[in-house]
């Protein structure tokens, strides 16, 4: 007994704060795989405290969750890439329409964008398509045979890692027709930086992320 309350309800609490944590998540997958987790400590819960309802209403929603799941596991998805420019009337409907979670993790990127045609320099910029929908958009700085990263945003939906995976993956073949075999960042947001470590950059000096 812990705070005069019985062990075997703390599970229950725990079941319930867990099922409640699901509910926030953005990305499915996560979602089905913290309500999975939450519905099996509530049927062995339910099953503990012999209330079959309980226990058995939450082994269907874990088997539920499986079966989804493994459903997900097994899609084939198509990614693909496509060049936009910033006179796409598109991609500033997208930029203002994600501007707040563009700007939570690209603090400085309003201001260097509004200064790239100002400065006549070489826009490096393309949609992230997964499943025929826009996943997510990448802008870059391009000089000679290096592009600096303003934004390698995802929206929250598709946060998976598998967009970044095919950004920076050899079945992207834009960096390549583009020349490109440098790409750096300077992003020190802490989420993007153990973002950019995964998707196979090096930290190099002064917090700059580099991948060749």
């Amino acid at each position: 007994m812990l705070f005069s309350i019985p062990y075997l309800e703390w599970i229950g609490y725990i079941a319930s704060i867990i099922i409640a944590i699901s509910l926030t998540m953005s990305s499915l997958i996560k979602l089905r795989w913290y309500n999975l987790a939450g519905a099996a400590i509530f049927s062995f819960y339910g099953f503990a405290i012999g209330a079959l309802p309980v226990g058995l209403l939450n082994l269907f929603i874990v088997l539920a969750n499986v079966f989804y799941l493994a459903k997900i596991s097994a899609q084939k998805e198509v990614f693909k890439s496509i060049r936009t420019s910033q006179k796409e009337p598109y991609l500033n409907y997208f930029l203002d329409f994600y501007g707040k979670e563009i700007t939570r993790f690209f603090p400085d990127f309003g201001t260097k964008y509004k200064e790239l045609e100002r400065d006549n320099k070489q826009v490096f910029a393309f949609f992230v398509l997964r499943n025929a929908t826009v996943a997510g958009i990448f802008i870059g700085i391009k000089e000679d045979k290096q592009v600096e990263v303003l934004i390698d945003f995802v929206i929250p939906e598709y946060r998976d890692f598998k967009v970044g995976k095919y950004i920076y993956s050899d079945k992207n073949k834009l960096f390549a027709h583009e020349g490109i075999d440098t790409i750096v960042c300077t992003n020190v947001h802490p989420q993007h930086s153990e973002y950019l470590l995964k998707m196979g950059f090096h930290k190099g000096q002064n917090d700059v992320f580099v991948r060749r």
